[in-house]
């Protein structure tokens, strides 16, 4: 099942036209590139969340060790 890129209503996957609006769809191929271009996106997202929750525990960690042995350097 597919939905009309104007209107939103649902289609038959494979329609050339919308049968409410009367709108042109995407062709198949195009459709296709475009959900192969979403995942990569999605995977660069998905990679950039990691690192990102990464650097926070690095920081964390680098925090916690500051406070830990930063107050026995006291002279």
């Amino acid at each position: 099942m597919a939905f009309c890129v104007t209107c939103g209503q649902s289609l038959h996957d494979g329609m050339r036209f919308c049968r409410f609006c009367g709108n042109q769809q995407p062709g198949e191929q195009l459709i296709q590139r475009l959900r192969m271009e979403a995942e990569q996106i999605r995977q660069i997202a998905l990679m950039m969340s990691n690192q990102q929750a990464q650097q926070a525990a690095q920081m964390q960690h680098q925090q916690q060790f500051n406070q830990q042995f930063g107050q026995q350097r006291r002279w």
